[in-house]
């Protein structure tokens, strides 16, 4: 497993931007496929990105599509998800994971399941 840590939540206008990051510690990131997932109050878990051990492919879920960008530092060992556009509908807890690079992996990426590592998550709150 790889220890995580988010930053970079906090509480925006709708139509702002935010970068996330999510520090790694531990095994290499770079053996990991990478995720962030959401959660509101209330509401269930939910995919938002992921990103391939060497970075080549990147996957959305539908609600972020075109909005966020998840992508990789391999010297800083850390994962960026940018957001622009920003809903109050994003409003929720965001939290990095970590995933072993498997097929169930690449078939399965939007999956929590996969994933075995997780960080304390960042809140982020989008308000008028």
């Amino acid at each position: 497993q790889v220890q995580l840590v988010e930053s970079g939540g906090g509480l925006v206008k709708p139509g702002d931007s935010l970068r996330l990051s999510c520090a790694a510690s531990g095994r290499i990131l770079s053996s990991y496929a990478m995720g962030w997932f959401r959660q509101a109050p209330g509401k269930e878990r939910e995919f938002v990105a992921a990103i391939s051990r060497n970075g080549d492919s990147a996957y959305y879920g539908d609600s972020v599509k075109h909005r966020f960008t998840i992508s990789r530092d391999y010297p800083k060992n850390t994962v960026y998800l940018q957001m622009d556009s920003l809903k109050p509908e994003d409003t929720a807890a965001y939290y990095c994971a970590g995933a072993p690079y498997t097929l169930g992996w690449r078939l399965n990426y939007s999956a929590s399941r996969y994933y075995d590592s997780w960080g304390q998550g960042t809140q982020v709150t989008v308000s008028s």
